[in-house]
């Protein structure tokens, strides 16, 4: 039995071969032989009994993973998985969840969706699906207990720590598609908002839709808000584009080595505005889709881009069936820009771009020039003509945020008020202030500064030197001081503690979008998008080539 399934493995690779170019015929057909001969060596030798399809399946994985991040084998159990979700046959997972102290916690839920109808809420800790317990199992695991045939439903049960016990809910399983534009509004001054979360089907005639309605009340400066969106459908992204740039326009050109699937995407109508001012706000969150729409709007001089430097990601994959109902999303081709510059990461073998690591030095950047002759480079990523800094985080808020204060907080806030003022209306004022300080006393909170670790570094040394004795009393002293600032640190950093409770509490009511909407009234990105929009002649400096 042994041997039919190393020959079916055979037959299967050299089939494969069949029609290779010439040029790499023996070298596939050689370490297809060496492959095959490893094979057979442990199917007869090895001393334990062996998996031939496991070990190909590993074989194939970690030889695409040499590639690029995007290059990916989808076995027969993954590739139903995948047309399951993709036909609308599968019930959607409208919750997120992460480990905290070794426990699935619901972090965020869709509003209106299943999980929120059915009563759950964020901060309940999952105990079992479907009697099923969750120790020891992943979230990848429980995500599949959740799902199902729209209509179909499961059981979970929950503890709630607020009220201290465990509650078991039905929820029905239904399609949840969160929208491409969460929100959209008057920001002031004539400024209009337009955040957009994806690009997934009908993305463009959403960011239409919005655009008008924007209009009719008065807009005259426009920010799309990229940040964080991972990208979608191409051709949403033209789309996009096309409401602001006139017909006939090269926006993106795809090339790769198979000449007949390369396409140069153009903009197919008079564009609705192509006169409205444009900001458009990108972050290192902001990748594909996204990069074409900020990329092509600045090489075409059409919109002033804020924030940080994008994902890089410039490559163009294509699912393909396979033998024994498998399939491979393969990267394809690259996606150029209308200045030329591709915005992929240069050197993706053997890196994973994914974790945004890796920076192209300016050694290797080569020069681009947009429809105005300014100067762009190819440094892996849209780099924006106006950066916003990294935020420095104080570190008492930090360490809020790490150990679950804050979180924590939200959810006894929610437990005991019904209600709250409007997403973009609600405050922590002092009085909520003052119940997050009594709730941090009963939580016995405490933690280290860098200060703090520093000086017990150096004791330690001094203790391992035995000259300890010798500087006591000033380790002594500079304890004290150090603990008495420690003590001012809640009030020092109150309104940085303030706004993030704030938002913390909104998102209970009213879920992401809220939180959103609640943090455009203090966003560092939203208030330079305003100050380059409303300076004519810093926005039209800014798009002008440098003499």
């Amino acid at each position: 039995m042994k041997k039919h399934i190393i020959t079916a493995i055979i037959i299967a690779i050299t089939s494969f071969s069949t029609g290779i170019s010439a040029q790499n015929d023996f070298e596939i057909v050689k370490n297809v032989d060496i492959f095959i001969s490893v094979l057979n060596e442990l199917n007869d030798k090895y001393a334990d009994e062996i998996s031939p399809g496991e070990l190909t399946q590993t074989a194939i994985k970690a030889m695409l993973k040499s590639l690029d991040p995007y290059t990916v084998y989808y076995n027969e159990g993954e590739i139903e998985t995948y047309r399951m979700q993709n036909a609308g046959e599968s019930g959607d997972i409208d919750v997120s969840m992460k480990i905290i102290d070794k426990q699935f916690v619901i972090t965020d839920m869709v509003k209106d969706g299943p999980s929120a109808k059915a009563g759950l809420r964020v901060g309940d800790r999952i105990l079992n699906v479907n009697g099923q317990s969750s120790e020891n199992r992943s979230i990848e695991a429980i995500q599949i207990a959740m799902r199902g045939q729209p209509g179909s439903t499961y059981s979970i049960e929950v503890f709630r720590p607020t009220d201290n016990k465990n509650l078991t809910f039905k929820v029905k399983r239904e399609k949840v598609k969160e929208p491409n534009i969460p929100y959209s509004g008057i920001l002031g001054d004539k400024v209009g908002y337009i955040k957009l979360n994806q690009f997934l089907e009908k993305a463009g005639s959403e960011v239409f839709d919005a655009y008008k309605k924007l209009k009719e009340e008065g807009m005259q400066y426009l920010i799309i808000d990229l940040r964080d969106n991972g990208g979608g459908l191409l051709s949403e992204a033209v789309n996009i584009i096309d409401i602001f740039v006139n017909k006939d326009v090269t926006v993106v050109e795809t090339k790769g080595k198979i000449a007949e699937m390369n396409r140069l995407y153009k903009t197919l109508s008079a564009a609705a505005d192509p006169q409205i001012p444009i900001v458009v706000l990108v972050n290192e969150r902001s990748a594909s889709a996204s990069e074409i729409v900020s990329g092509a709007l600045q090489d075409l001089d059409r919109a002033v881009i804020v924030g940080q430097k994008s994902f890089g990601k410039g490559l163009v994959q294509k699912v393909y069936p396979m033998d024994y109902n498998t399939s491979m999303k393969i990267t394809v081709s690259k996606y150029y820009i209308p200045s030329g510059r591709c915005v992929q990461n240069i050197e993706y073998f053997d890196r994973d771009t994914t974790k945004g690591g890796y920076k192209i030095p300016d050694s290797l950047a080569v020069a681009y020039k947009t429809k105005n002759g300014r100067t762009v480079y190819d440094k892996g990523g849209v780099e924006p003509d106006v950066v916003i800094p990294d935020e420095v985080v104080p570190v008492i808020l930090s360490s809020l945020i790490k150990d679950q204060a804050i979180f924590d907080f939200a959810n006894d806030y929610r437990a005991k008020h019904e209600s709250i003022a409007d997403a973009d209306q609600f405050i922590v004022d002092d009085a909520i202030y003052n119940e997050f300080l009594a709730f941090l006393k009963a939580k016995k909170y405490n933690y280290t500064t860098t200060l703090e670790e520093s000086l017990e570094n150096l004791k330690k040394t001094a203790e391992e030197e035995k000259s300890f004795s010798n500087i006591q009393a000033t380790y002594n002293q500079m304890k004290t001081q150090l603990e008495n600032l420690k003590t001012q640190d809640l009030t020092t950093h109150k309104s940085e503690i303030a706004r993030a409770l704030t938002q913390e509490i909104v998102s209970r009511y009213y879920y992401s979008t809220g939180k959103l909407i609640n943090s455009l009234h203090h966003d560092p990105y939203i208030e330079e998008a305003k100050s380059v929009l409303l300076n004519a002649n810093r926005y039209q400096s800014i798009l002008s080539p440098k003499k």
